[in-house]
């Protein structure tokens, strides 16, 4: 699906079709504009998008084959990102991960959406008010809001996550938990493994915009960046690499937890072989096939024997309760 967003004086005019063409016609070079290709993959569509904004050719294939996640440096034809976005929604209790690339040029920005980005989808709806023309303030003060909105959606996802490590360490130190609770917080942690390549690339972004030979923000957008998101992003690196250790302590705790439990087993079972060993060996000395054994012509040896038994067993079993073992 195309979403052509035109931003005219004071309104945005949505333009929605499958039909590369049909958008493609009714872009104004003199006007910023927002493209959002969601669930796209046509390539040759791709190609034709690509070749209207005058890009390289090569770009295409940046899109289509997952390019490292990050900025490109290599090309100067436009601001050629590829993201990965953890989102707060969960599938198969692991984070959803939002892809795609954002490419950025002059008066244009166009989003390749693997999946809809859902914060790209409130922002337009927040740029319906009439306090902010992007046709005044730019393209750039665009992407200045999106950047901003991605910061402002990792927010959501620790707090998400904090809640739920609040949880899963309520049963690691009580000890109430399982494999299933390892498993639980070895897999959160596994699913927000993409906040650190995201965070390096942003990083990147960051340092590149201090560039004087940075084209494609304005001094206005710069000064914004560097007042009010780096100090932000820097807060939230620090809460995600808490938050990672947090969870590598739970982890550890709930490893000892089940090794813990795993030896108390093993320590029942040896008790358990302990109590009937003597048992076992009264039962093998009289099931050997010896002629001359007196005790077996005794009319209360039997019973003898199995009141040994009998009291060997309780003896064991007190005596293990007086030492704590069971």
């Amino acid at each position: 699906m195309l979403i052509l967003l035109t931003f005219a004086q004071n309104h945005i005019d949505s333009f929605t079709s499958w039909d590369v063409e049909a958008v493609l016609k009714r872009i104004n070079g003199s006007q910023n504009i927002w493209l959002r290709c969601i669930h796209f993959r046509d390539r040759t569509g791709i190609a034709k998008i690509i070749k209207h904004f005058g890009l390289n050719a090569s770009r295409v294939n940046m899109i289509f084959n997952y390019s490292p996640i990050g900025i490109d440096q290599d090309i100067e034809d436009c601001l050629f990102n590829s993201y990965e976005i953890l989102t707060h929604e969960i599938n198969n209790r692991e984070f959803e991960v939002a892809r795609g690339s954002i490419v950025i040029g002059n008066n244009f920005i166009i989003t390749f959406e693997i999946t809809e980005v859902k914060i790209f989808s409130l922002l337009i709806n927040k740029l319906q008010k009439p306090t902010l023309d992007i046709s005044l303030l730019g393209i750039d003060y665009l992407f200045y809001l999106i950047f901003k909105d991605i910061l402002n959606n990792y927010y959501t996802v620790f707090d998400y996550i904090s809640s739920q490590l609040d949880d899963l360490e309520d049963e690691v130190l009580e000890n109430s938990g399982d494999e299933s609770t390892y498993q639980k917080i070895a897999t959160m942690r596994q699913s927000t493994r993409f906040v650190r390549r995201n965070f390096q690339s942003i990083k990147t972004l960051l340092a590149m915009i201090n560039d004087e030979d940075f084209q494609w923000f304005s001094q206005s957008v710069k000064a914004l960046f560097n007042q009010e998101l780096i100090h932000q992003v820097d807060n939230l690196w620090q809460e995600y690499q808490a938050l990672r250790a947090w969870m590598s302590e739970l982890m550890e705790i709930q490893r000892d937890n089940i090794a813990s439990k795993t030896s108390e087993r093993i320590n029942r079972l040896t008790l358990l072989s302990s109590i009937f060993l003597p048992i076992t060996f009264i039962v093998g000395l009289y099931g050997m096939n010896f002629k001359y054994m007196p005790e077996l012509d005794q009319p209360l040896a039997y019973p003898a024997v199995i009141t040994v038994m009998i009291l060997i067993v309780i003896g064991s079993i007190v005596y293990a309760k007086q030492q704590r073992w069971l």
